[in-house]
């Protein structure tokens, strides 16, 4: 099952840089339709717009280069409703049409960070646009991947420090 966090991350790692150049996943309207669609989100073109905006958005704010106040208009009229389940109450998300995807976005971004504060960040390979949210229990991983960034960077000090030590 797809939750909202996982929403969120693949949400602003829809700008990735391959083979050296920056693309964006969700550019082309179809592909858009499809990356919804694959993340149980309604599929249309109110939906895209409204989702490109909110990733632009979020992205910000987690670089710091935005406040979070700049994201309000993504929640703007949402609300919870209770409803009773097998398990008892149930509250259910009611978004209006159009921003489903971009609201529950905001909304995982916000839950992450008032439940684990510093934990969603960018990648810290300066050539890389992707983003990590850190699970580990003394909250230092640094890449979004060990196995690429993480390597590529490590490669990187050690060739610097061989370098200045034959200098």
């Amino acid at each position: 099952m797809m939750t909202d966090e996982m929403l969120l991350l693949d949400l602003l790692n829809t700008t990735p840089v391959r083979n050296g150049i920056p693309e964006d996943d969700l550019a082309d309207a179809r592909a858009a339709r499809a990356w919804l669609a694959a993340h149980g989100q309604p599929a249309t073109d109110d939906e895209h717009h409204a989702l490109l905006e909110a990733r632009s958005v979020l992205q910000g704010i987690v670089r710091g280069q935005a406040t979070p106040a700049s994201a309000a208009r993504f929640v703007d009229d949402v609300t919870y409703r209770a409803a009773f389940g097998d398990d008892g109450v149930e509250w259910v998300l009611d978004v209006p049409p159009g921003r489903s995807a971009a609201a529950r976005a905001v909304l995982a971004w916000d839950a992450l960070a008032k439940s684990s504060p510093g934990r969603l960040r960018p990648c810290a390979n300066p050539e890389c646009r992707l983003f990590l949210i850190d699970h580990s229990k003394p909250n230092s991983a640094r890449w979004c991947s060990m196995a690429v960034c993480g390597n590529r960077m490590k490669a990187r000090r050690h060739y610097q420090r061989s370098r200045t030590a034959a200098d």
